[in-house]
């Protein structure tokens, strides 16, 4: 078994730590503008506010409305998109409280279709100062009923329906706009006060996916997986280098979403139990207590979040087909030549675990091996055998009893 290239893996892993020291900063950058370096005084900036409110989404959009403010903006217009939120609710009372005291008026646009502003994130529309919903949209109302925007209007939750963002805006306060005639004849407003797009800069918005339930999971599992992977392959340690980054990046998203510790440990727990079989190359009782553990801490992992059907599937499917099939057909390749360093094992004497007939399992050195007696005659459990052969994870045996002479005994 060859140890990881500790260099590269530590190399790998305080580049990903110096990114994730970097991220708050970064995110407290002003995102990338559609307007350039020099925009004008006056404008709109609209910030894009998409996913679960994070650390780093949260301090982006607290930030966009100081710079919003120190830069003499019109307004701030969040593009909401959210399912709810993963930090306190401390922190949120805190965005709302900002909402409602800036400076320069804050409204939230639900938008596009298919958006949504649910749970936390639904405190955002109701603390700003103008809100709206394109069509297609859903909030959650106060009393935690879930609108369409239909719905929303009437009640009272938004207040108004607006199909793009660019129409929402015109209708805020101070926004200019001229009529102008449409492709269709019809007339139609113009906006005239400029309008400056941000979002999280590129190394927030890593953090920011990373953070996501989905893909931390499976940057976990598939950190630890390459990272199991690399112990038994004899390559270079590219597997190595990248499970360890996608292992500290899975934990990063873990540690900000709310996770249970008990079903983390469960995962890691698979693994260990995973390689303990991988490394007789024989799938027992081990992978067993692995896949149980994997499900279980799969199904348990997230506090109030879940995973969709189709991570799952892709999780199950990839590991059951990785662990069960892949990794032990993997050790077999790579010791499937004599070179490796095994012949002491030709003549060594061992027991029979599962009858071999003509295939079975046999307890050489207290390691379990597979096994194949190389006549007819199948050899039952418990029975001496000699090792005279070596294909790959396979071992060629031979009953002691009625056995050939083994060949380093005839020059005694």
């Amino acid at each position: 078994m060859r140890r990881l290239p500790i260099g590269a893996l530590g190399a790998a892993v305080l580049g990903l730590a110096l990114l994730l020291a970097l991220a708050p900063a970064a995110a407290g950058a002003p995102g990338r503008a559609a307007g350039g370096p020099d925009v004008p005084e006056g404008r709109v900036n609209v910030v894009k506010v998409s996913g679960l409110l994070d650390p780093v989404l949260v301090d982006f959009v607290s930030r966009s409305i100081d710079d919003a403010e120190a830069q003499g903006a019109l307004a701030v217009t969040l593009q909401l998109n959210s399912g709810g939120a993963v930090v306190s609710d401390d922190e949120i009372d805190a965005l709302t409280d900002q909402i409602r005291g800036a400076d320069v008026p804050v409204a939230v646009w639900v938008g596009p279709s298919g958006s949504k502003a649910l749970d936390e994130a639904a405190q955002l529309v109701e603390a700003a100062a103008d809100s709206g919903m394109a069509p297609g949209t859903r909030v959650t109302a106060p009393d935690g009923e879930t609108l369409d925007d239909e719905e929303a209007v009437a009640a009272g939750v938004v207040d108004r329906a607006a199909p793009t963002i660019g129409l929402f805006n015109v209708e805020l306060e101070g926004f200019e706009s001229r009529v102008v005639e449409g492709g269709d004849g019809r007339p139609t407003r113009e906006p005239v006060t400029p309008t400056v797009f941000t979002q999280l800069p590129l190394p927030s918005q890593l953090m920011h996916t990373v953070a996501s339930p989905a893909v931390a999971y499976l940057l976990f599992v598939i950190g630890m997986g390459l990272i199991l992977f690399e112990f038994f392959t004899a390559g270079v340690g590219v597997a190595g280098v990248v499970g360890a980054g996608s292992f500290v990046l899975g934990s990063y998203g873990l540690a900000v979403l709310p996770t249970n510790p008990w079903a983390v440990a469960l995962l890691v727990v698979s693994m260990f139990a995973f390689g303990i079989d991988i490394q007789t190359g024989v799938p027992r009782f081990w992978t067993g207590v692995a896949l149980f553990t994997y499900v279980v801490g799969t199904l348990t992992l997230y506090d109030g979040l879940s995973l969709s059907w189709i991570t799952l599937l892709v999780s199950f499917v990839g590991i059951g087909l990785a662990m069960v099939a892949g990794m032990p057909a993997m050790v077999r390749t790579r010791f499937a030549t004599p070179t490796i360093g095994r012949e002491w094992m030709i003549g060594e004497l061992g027991e029979v675990v599962a009858d071999v007939d003509p295939d079975g399992t046999v307890r050489v050195r207290d390691a379990l091996w597979r096994a194949r007696v190389n006549r007819a005659t199948p050899v039952e459990a418990g029975q001496p055998v000699r090792v005279v052969g070596i294909a790959g994870m396979i071992l060629e045996v031979e009953p002691l009893e009625g056995a050939a002479r083994d060949y380093r005994d005839r020059s005694r």
